[in-house]
């Protein structure tokens, strides 16, 4: 016999349709901005090399892998757009379902629907410009927005420098913070400790008034972005905070394929430190930067986590039809 369970959808059906509404809305604003809406892959032979991130793994057997071929369930559609980039598709954004392992939780679930788009001849400060003009289109026009530099958000909430305070400046400031656990954490470096300071202390205080952008990251956070060479260089990078949760992340992005390879070797590196299993790098986006990616940028935005503030829900579940657990 087999066990109905709990069938029901976590979503109510006013929040179902506001789901379809925003969906609808998104696309009607790129419409009229001219950007392709494009679909790419779910599944590669290649993953994301980030040790932050863990992808989900599913396989093919048949013909070209009769003995069977490993697959990786994408985390964000970024590779294989930049590869339409470099062939020449112009400015271009996707809708689709991503997946990240180990992620399930109040603002989390491991599948869940992002929104990213890419725009040739923009930097991160053109980008925050549309971004902030498409969520204020979604808010009725009705919204507050204000941007600080990541060195400004820490000298303001803080009184650190982040580009400059070593590790044990850092940690002796999560102990006079009271962040949990820190007398007894042990963080593998600055970065880490930076990340902690900021998920605790400074991301809930970010856009209580509407929208926060946070630009300019240590260039040790770089990932997948341009690094301009200030003193001290920053990654050209932003995050835009709504009521203390992270919206997007968009990025100035790298085109230099010797230097992305480098990247992912030394993400390679660390996931081998942290016993994280290793992965394989993406050949092809590192041959289509060989190609040429254009000069552009791109970002990355949680549908979910709009919907959430758009509707007013306190947890994913609830903009959810059917969560991990109903899945």
């Amino acid at each position: 016999m087999t066990s109905t369970g709990n069938w029901q959808p976590t979503a109510s059906l006013d929040r179902l349709r506001a789901r379809a509404n925003l969906l609808d809305d998104i696309r009607g604003f790129f419409r009229q901005a001219g950007v392709l809406e494009v679909e790419t892959p779910a599944c590669s032979v290649f993953a994301t090399t980030d040790p932050a991130l863990d992808c989900m793994t599913s396989s093919y057997t048949g013909p070209g892998a009769a003995d069977g071929r490993a697959l990786y369930l994408h985390t964000s559609p970024e590779f294989p757009m930049k590869r339409l980039l470099a062939a020449g598709s112009g400015a271009i954004y996707q809708i689709c379902k991503v997946f990240r392992d180990g992620e399930a939780g109040r603002l989390h679930n491991p599948e869940f629907t992002l929104l990213e788009w890419y725009r040739p001849g923009f930097d991160h400060h053109l980008l925050m410009d549309e971004v902030e003009r498409m969520v204020c289109s979604l808010l009725d026009g009705n919204c507050e927005t204000e941007r600080s530099s990541y060195g400004e958000v820490f000298d303001k909430y803080l009184a650190l420098d982040p580009h400059r305070a070593t590790a044990d400046e850092l940690r002796q400031c999560a102990l006079q913070q009271q962040v949990p656990g820190a007398e007894s954490i042990e963080l593998p470096g600055r970065d880490a400790w930076l990340d902690l300071l900021m998920s605790h202390c400074i991301e809930p205080q970010l856009g209580r008034n509407g929208l926060c952008f946070v630009y300019d990251y240590p260039a040790s956070q770089a990932s997948l972005a341009c690094i301009r060479h200030d003193d001290p260089p920053v990654a050209e990078r932003f995050e835009l905070y709504m009521d203390g949760l992270e919206l997007a992340n968009g990025f100035h992005e790298l085109a230099d394929a010797a230097e992305q390879r480098k990247r992912f070797e030394r993400d390679l590196e660390k996931r081998a430190e942290s016993g994280k299993p290793m992965v394989p790098m993406d050949e092809h986006l590192l041959a289509a930067l060989e190609n040429g990616l254009p000069p552009c940028a791109g970002v990355a935005l949680g549908i979910d986590r709009l919907l959430m503030r758009l509707t007013g829900a306190s947890h994913l579940d609830e903009v959810l039809a059917f969560p991990l657990d109903r899945a």
